[in-house]
């Protein structure tokens, strides 16, 4: 079982992370870098980085390159096979950017066979994305995949997100025609049902013009506190479309999305919801270091692939 120490000390990351990653924008990591614009699909400046196997040196790869793409993705020859006949796009999270939350799970969809395709949104300043107001951040993924059907001829895609990344697609398939074009979605600790942002939702509650400070610093984060007007929206009357079919992947040791049960989504034939440490009791992941993990990756392969599916090793 995980130490007390070592939960404390995973929480204190990520809040650090997520403090460092909002500087990173305005402050010194800006500088140490032009200031990009999300790219679009096959974009001149776009550049493939190195496979990473964590996020903290995905990241700090992402300040020095803030347009590079995740080694395995893009690939503009890339074309759809009838044992993947659906391209996978990579959807990040809030203040992360594509390469930073990719570097590791692009390549390995690659190497599986998949055609992969990964976006920038929601904000486009250096490496921290994915602050913008959700309802129109949304639009952003939602016009990738008709680039992505374009490019490749597929009729759907398969989504994979992470954290907002992961609840994001759902605005898109409810409200923006998405139903029609995506066939899975597979989310690792996504914020389906709100967090309490390690208490800083809670307290922005409490504090007099707490939420509107906290929206002016972070749009996205205001719209995914729970009991925020977004998320109840989102998730009424229903939480899922039959069309669609939704994993749901999450952590016990979840420190942004809490509590970490508020990723799942309600039960239904077309819902899968699982926690990594059901296929590995020692697996101490949380929210960044989710999407490059083992089980988690082959979580993810297994639910884009059903039909190969393999339990992940313990």
């Amino acid at each position: 079982m995980r130490s007390l120490s070592t939960r404390f000390t995973s929480a204190v990351a990520g809040l650090a992370v997520a403090a460092g990653l909002a500087l990173a924008g305005t402050g010194t990591a800006a500088a140490a870098a032009p200031v990009a614009t999300a790219p679009a699909l096959f974009g001149s400046g776009d550049h493939a980085g190195p496979p990473q196997r964590a996020f903290a040196s995905a990241y700090g790869y992402s300040v020095l390159a803030p347009t590079a793409v995740p080694s395995g993705a893009d690939d503009r020859s890339c074309r759809p096979t009838a044992a993947h006949p659906r391209p996978v796009v990579l959807v990040h999270g809030t203040f992360e950017n594509r390469y930073a939350d990719w570097a590791g799970l692009a390549p390995e969809l690659k190497r599986q066979g998949h055609c992969v395709y990964a976006l920038d949104y929601g904000g486009a300043v250096g490496p921290v994305t994915g602050l913008g107001d959700i309802r129109d951040s949304a639009r952003e993924p939602a016009a990738f995949v008709e680039r992505v059907r374009a490019a490749t001829g597929a009729a759907k895609v398969d989504l994979v997100g992470h954290s907002q990344g992961g609840m994001t697609p759902r605005h898109h398939l409810k409200n923006l025609g998405g139903t029609t074009k995506v066939d899975k979605l597979v989310a690792l600790s996504p914020t389906n049902h709100g967090t309490g942002l390690l208490g800083l939702g809670t307290m922005a509650r409490v504090v007099p013009l707490g939420d509107e400070f906290l929206g002016l610093l972070c749009t996205a984060c205001s719209r995914q506190i729970t009991g925020s007007g977004f998320v109840t929206a989102l998730n009424s009357p229903g939480e899922t479309h039959p069309g669609v079919t939704y994993t749901v992947i999450a952590t016990r040791y979840e420190e942004v999305v809490t509590p970490y049960t508020s990723s799942f989504l309600a039960a239904a034939p077309n819902v899968t919801d699982q926690r990594v440490q059901d296929f590995r009791p020692d697996d101490s992941t949380e929210h960044l270091g989710i999407s490059y993990d083992p089980v988690a990756t082959r979580l993810v392969l297994d639910a884009l692939d059903p039909a190969h599916a393999r339990r992940p090793a313990c």
